[in-house]
């Protein structure tokens, strides 16, 4: 169904490791719909996944387009890496096959670069981490991507990367506490390597931080993993 401004409905989808989520955003990228949730199949392989997310498109109605944020590498719809799902996801054409499921055309990009769309100002050096399952992570320079970035497999202390340190199994081995002084030694890591001029922390755990913040950094809401969503489809 189009709008009666002639505008396309895009179904945005945020597929996480513990969690599926989806909701139609208008041509502005504002909700039409409360976002929907479904746990994350498991195991978490593609078609299992997918049917997920056609349940989902059920419950949000009308759309003529779709954008999902992967927790991987992507290129050109094709999911390279799959660290905290399945190694089904490896090189499969994600973007075809869930085109083929709900009849629409599909655009799938790493779920942290679209929770930056969906965050960032557009000016300067801008760097998005998420806190999940994982540790994802988007780095914009004047509101331009630069891809595939995956800086949680990086090293960062005594041997482990950023997830390895603050991924959701660690969070849930060293407490809350211990957690958040990683993340203080995280960010002043982060902004020596970056030097961005704003970093902006989103995911599901996001929640969890309790340390008092730079002026330069700031939590955003997870719910921008799926306002993000509209910004593939601009210049399309």
């Amino acid at each position: 169904m189009i709008e009666a401004n002639g505008a396309s409905r895009t179904l945005s989808v945020d597929i996480g490791g513990s969690g599926v989520k989806a909701m139609v955003l208008d041509e502005a990228g504002n909700p039409l719909k409360e976002r929907s949730r479904v746990a994350t199949p498991q195991p978490p392989k593609p078609d299992a996944i997918i049917q997920a997310i056609a349940q989902l498109a059920g419950e949000q109605g009308e759309f003529e387009r779709v954008s999902v944020g992967f927790p991987g590498v992507v290129t050109n719809g094709i999911t390279k890496t799959a660290v905290n799902l399945d190694p089904d996801w490896i090189g499969l054409d994600l973007a075809t096959k869930l085109s083929e499921k709900l009849g629409k055309p599909v655009q799938v990009a790493n779920d942290a670069d679209v929770q930056g769309y969906g965050a960032i100002s557009g000016k300067g050096v801008e760097l998005v981490i998420t806190l999940g399952t994982g540790f994802g992570s988007a780095l914009f320079v004047e509101g331009k991507l630069v891809p595939n970035l995956e800086a949680g497999h990086h090293p960062f202390r005594k041997k482990d990367t950023y997830e390895e340190q603050l991924g959701r199994a660690a969070l849930k081995k060293v407490g809350k506490k211990k957690w958040n002084s990683r993340l203080k030694k995280a960010i002043a890591s982060l902004e020596h390597l970056f030097n961005y001029d704003c970093l902006y922390l989103g995911g599901g755990e996001a929640k969890k931080i309790n340390l008092e913040l730079p002026p330069n950094v700031k939590v955003v809401p997870n719910v921008n993993g799926l306002l993000g969503g509209i910004a593939l489809w601009q210049d399309k």
